[in-house]
């Protein structure tokens, strides 16, 4: 493990509102995220990167520099395997908590579905809550076109941060394209998409560093996320102008991270946090939370509101929101289980149904009982060895590893 910076001597300032932040930007994206903040808006939070690879490590901004490593490396990385570097975190464990001792609140970004981002992210949750810290993940899944291996890595790594941190912030990169026109460079787009968990980060740090009006305390955070270990969704929204509490309302109802609205309907506790000029009226805050209150009508909701002087005209709300943990774990794999759900009455409740009903109970016995069945032979699962985690050969949507007879439904009796 090559430490750049001494971790005891690396003691972040405090902040205004006394909370102690810690923000960790863990593998290659992680590390774009994180020197993507601003030093000076963050000025009071330290900064911390972590990565197997010592190349892009060395050009982060990052105060603190922790180098996983090993001599089976050789400073290569983790080659995109996540076993690999959660071993290495895992050896490490104990520098990630020194890491995070001191802090409150641990922010960790990352991208999942390579190697480090995907296998240290949850280790460093881990160790950060044993150092005693409230831990949020700001997390981005990777585009369809990156393939099935990177997909299930990331949707692998995403389960397990969720078991390790207080809540994880996942913005899933394919539904940036609902967004942006369809000529968009690579770059910009990953830019977009960095640019969103930053709103996310900034908007976070705001409400736990700004005094407040009506304010929401740290302590309020912690009983809104401690221990919940599920799927959060949050939101930063700006809006400018006579009728900016209206956009602000607007812009929380299509945000990609909130599903475009539908996570508010799915929640079971929501916080908002207001922050505006001098100028912020009641009848402002009340048209947001009443809003709010539309969409998510069952779940609990804490309001805070903040006034900073250099924000006339300017309304920004913050607003997180908990997922029911069956909506959060589910979602993923909904389509597949309604899709099959679809088939399966199909054939029960349209025209098959009706035959059947029709035909005489000893024929349909006796075609059951003459209708051959086919079985797996006994084979014995042989390792792929160094192409275990390789991309599968496809051909016109077959994937072309798959024997024939199985790809085309073709009996063998």
């Amino acid at each position: 493990m090559d430490q750049q910076t001494d971790l005891a001597g690396a003691v972040p300032p405090p902040n205004p509102a006394g909370t102690a932040i810690k923000i960790f930007g863990v593998g290659n994206a992680g590390l774009a995220m994180l020197g993507a903040l601003n030093p000076a808006e963050f000025a009071a939070a330290q900064f911390a990167g972590i990565n197997t690879e010592a190349g892009t490590l060395a050009a982060s901004p990052a105060l603190v520099k922790i180098h996983l490593e090993n001599k089976l490396l050789r400073g290569l990385g983790s080659g995109g395997d996540p076993d690999r570097a959660r071993a290495l975190a895992e050896e490490q464990f104990l520098i990630l908590k020194s890491a995070c001792e001191g802090a409150n609140v641990v922010f960790i970004l990352a991208g999942l579905g390579g190697g480090a981002g995907s296998g240290i992210s949850p280790v460093l949750a881990k160790a950060a809550r044993e150092a005693g810290a409230l831990v949020l993940a700001f997390v981005t899944l990777p585009f369809e076109c990156e393939g099935n291996r990177r997909e299930a890595q990331a949707l692998q790594g995403l389960e397990q941060l969720k078991s390790a941190a207080d809540g994880v912030i996942c913005l899933p990169s394919q539904r940036i394209f609902k967004l942006v026109d369809e000529n968009t460079g690579a770059l910009e787009m990953f830019r977009v998409i960095d640019g969103f968990l930053i709103e996310g980060v900034r908007g976070l740090w705001q409400l736990l560093t700004r005094p407040g009006l009506i304010q929401i305390h740290f302590a309020d955070l912690q009983a809104l996320l401690r221990d919940r270990h599920t799927e959060s969704a949050f939101a930063f929204v700006e809006a400018t102008g006579p009728g900016r509490s209206r956009e602000a309302v607007e812009n929380i109802l299509s945000h990609p991270l909130l599903d475009e609205g539908r996570a508010l309907a799915e929640s079971d506790a929501v916080l908002v946090n207001l922050t505006a000029g001098t100028d912020l009226s009641m009848a402002e805050i009340n048209r947001v939370i009443d809003q709010v209150k539309r969409q998510c009508s069952q779940a609990q909701i804490i309001m805070g509101a903040a006034l900073d002087p250099a924000m006339e005209d300017k309304l920004c709300v913050t607003i997180i929101v908990a997922r029911q943990e069956q909506v959060a774990t589910g979602r993923r794999f909904s389509t597949a289980a309604s899709t099959s759900g679809v088939a399966t009455g199909g054939a029960s409740a349209g025209g098959g149904g009706s035959r059947e009903s029709a035909m005489p109970r000893s024929t349909r016995t006796r075609k059951a009982a003459n209708k051959p069945i086919q079985t797996q032979l006994p084979l014995t699962i042989v390792s792929k060895g160094r192409f275990d985690k390789s991309e599968p050969t496809k051909h016109n949507g077959e994937d072309l590893d798959v024997p024939t007879f199985i790809r085309r439904g073709i009996s063998m009796n």
